[in-house]
């Protein structure tokens, strides 16, 4: 078995959020001020794990800076009814159980593997990083410390365009929402930096969820309020209950600075509270950025949740932002850092496709190549910072909408993407093929 390696007892600032929704989390579940957990010791936790892990543990909440306490009732996001969340059937799982570690905010031991974890600790530990149910939407303006350089998850509709900012997911993590009729799930783990949107019907049955408090191979673990089943969040895959081995269908979307989207829609609706507290995001607290190093920490494997050093894929460093573009079972995977500012043209599936990327963050979105019958090549202009077409020398932005030229007012189908560190995509989709430049 591989040596555990604890490197660091510094985590990036963007996790102390977690920390402090303890309490909001603890309040929600209608309970007590501290989780429980089983008298088990951390060497009996982690010898239980079969597969070599590596990974450094999150700061003691004890030690870490002062962070904001939501007040329940004002600030807190509604994570819904639990009560009747079924219990959840650990007969039917597609990964070890013990590769499902629960976070136990500080207490012992540190990581609680799902087959050692009782009902009631399952229970307890539920949306202690609470969800956002019934959310409510405005305007910039009532986000005052929303900078153009923050990045945002932009999602659009039929009919109007959605921004939400990822210094608000770093504390909530999941938006359950409909929006024109399409019940919609946005999530974010800080771990990965993974934004994902994803529909929440499954056969015809909509679903809502929350979060477990747990992680699989350091990223996001969800449940479903109707079975109980345990998701896992890159993947949108249910890995342990009634629905193991279902999967979510994606929604197109992207991560992009707010700045850049803001430019693209200037009309976009942004998050900014729930229902109860329609501007309750607007307070600085949420303003707190990421900090940096965190990308450089995954490329030195230097993971903050246990990772099967064995799941890793070495044809990319584990931190590489990389976006996948889906059309039915096929998928390809497009590291940004390498496309630059740039164009990637390829095939995903047979079909023609094309990555507009613009470094930063600023925007990277994956776009069909055909459009009525004619199959277009993209080329990126650096100084103008704009996409143009070689077939007829249209321009058009980082959403794929012509701009000026023959083919002005038309618009490339947006297609299904995951932004993502390399190391969970990688893990999600073992082998999958990677775009060179």
């Amino acid at each position: 078995m591989a040596t555990l390696r604890f490197p660091s007892k510094t985590a990036p600032l963007r996790l102390w959020p977690i920390f402090a929704l303890v309490v909001l989390g603890i309040w929600a579940c209608g309970g007590s001020t501290a989780t429980t957990v089983p008298a088990v010791s951390s060497t009996t936790v982690l010898a239980s794990t079969a597969t070599p892990v590596i990974a450094t543990p999150v700061p003691d909440p004890a030690t870490t800076p002062s962070q904001p306490t939501l007040q329940p009732g004002t600030a807190t996001p509604d994570s819904g009814d639990t009560r009747s969340v079924p219990v959840l059937d650990r007969t039917k799982h597609t990964v070890p159980l013990m590769d499902l570690l629960f976070d136990t905010f500080g207490g012992e031991p540190r990581f609680l593997p799902l087959d050692l974890a009782t009902d009631d600790i399952i229970d307890q530990l539920r949306d202690v990083i609470a969800p956002i149910n019934g959310p409510s939407y405005g305007s910039p303006s009532d986000l005052p410390w929303l900078d153009d350089d923050n990045l945002v998850i932009g999602y659009r509709s039929e009919g109007d365009a959605y921004a939400y900012p990822v210094n608000i997911l770093d504390f909530h993590e999941l938006v359950n929402d409909e929006i024109d009729g399409v019940p919609v799930l946005i999530t974010y783990c800080p771990l990965c930096f993974s934004g994902v949107v994803f529909s929440r019907v499954l056969d015809g049955d909509e679903l809502t969820f929350g979060n477990t408090s747990a992680l699989y191979m350091s990223d996001l673990v969800m449940y479903d309020h109707q079975s109980g089943s345990y998701w896992f969040q890159v993947g949108g895959e249910a890995v342990v209950g009634a629905l193991a081995g279902s999967h979510l269908d994606l929604l197109p979307s992207t991560t992009i600075t707010w700045g850049e989207w803001k430019r693209l829609f200037p009309d976009s609706k942004v998050l900014t509270g729930i229902e109860r507290s329609p501007v309750v995001f607007g307070d600085s607290r949420y303003g707190r950025g990421i900090s940096a190093g965190f990308q450089d920490r995954i490329n030195e494997r230097d993971f903050v949740f246990p990772v099967d050093e064995r799941k890793l894929d070495d044809r990319l460093l584990d931190g590489e932002l990389v976006l996948t573009v889906e059309i039915g079972d096929a998928i390809t995977v497009f590291p940004l850092g390498l496309i630059g500012d740039g164009v990637a043209n390829h095939q995903v599936g047979g079909q023609p496709v094309t990555v507009f990327a613009l470094t930063g963050d600023r925007a990277a979105g994956a776009f069909s190549r055909e459009l009525d019958g004619q199959t277009l090549t993209f080329e990126f202009r650096e100084d103008g910072q704009q996409f143009v077409d070689v077939e007829t020398g249209s321009l058009w932005d980082a959403l794929g909408r012509a701009t000026s030229g023959p083919l002005a007012g038309t618009e490339l189908e947006q297609l299904n993407t995951r932004r993502s560190f390399w190391f969970s995509v990688a893990i999600a989709f073992p082998g999958v093929e990677i775009f060179r430049p």
